[in-house]
């Protein structure tokens, strides 16, 4: 494979894992629906290690306002209920010894309004990441020009390579945003 496939290819990459970076944080948002990538980020203390909560136990979502959490072992269920409370996201566990039930509550409109901001941030913060890949290809690309390796023309016609993958990937952050954005609002 020639320098340019690969920095093509290293590029589309790069900008691949910025866009699901973003996914992964937007589906920590909480909004009024209930949705069990709203616990991919809590840690409990399982015998001493903080260990994933997937880990510890099946997490599903059987109705809209409901998450379940049901423990692989149910002497971890009092840990499992201390993590969902101390995390960030303002929710009250209750367990009756062998499953975990998060009530979720509706959002209020002024909360819904913050995360509608906050989910815009993530997208510029994911957007801003995009550039940087950007950037740095064509740095790469004009370093290439400069040692003799490619073209002017050539050159041209790979930023505009990178200017296609930005644009897709741009893009397809605004459809993520849009559609977080659409579920936080929805009442």
């Amino acid at each position: 494979m020639s320098e340019v496939a690969e920095l093509l290819s290293d590029t589309e990459d790069r900008m691949r894992k910025a866009g699901d970076s973003l996914a992964r944080e937007l589906a920590s948002i909480r909004t009024g629906k209930a949705n069990p990538g709203l616990l991919d980020g809590i840690k409990v203390d399982y015998y001493g290690t903080p260990t994933a909560l997937k880990q510890l136990a099946n997490v599903s979502a059987p109705e809209p306002r409901l998450i379940v959490v049901q423990p692989f072992d149910r002497t971890a269920i009092a840990e499992i209920e201390k993590a969902i409370q101390k995390s960030s996201l303002g929710l009250n566990p209750t367990n009756d010894g062998t499953v975990v039930r998060i009530p979720i509550p509706a959002l209020t409109e002024d909360r819904r309004k913050e995360l509608g901001k906050l989910v815009k941030k993530m997208g510029e913060a994911g957007k801003i990441a995009v550039r940087n890949v950007r950037r740095d290809a064509n740095d790469r690309l004009k370093k290439l020009e400069k040692d003799g390796t490619l073209r002017e023309d050539e050159t041209s016609r790979e930023q505009e390579s990178v200017q296609k993958l930005t644009d897709k990937f741009t893009d397809e952050i605004d459809r993520l945003v849009s559609k977080k954005e659409a579920e936080v609002m929805e009442v």
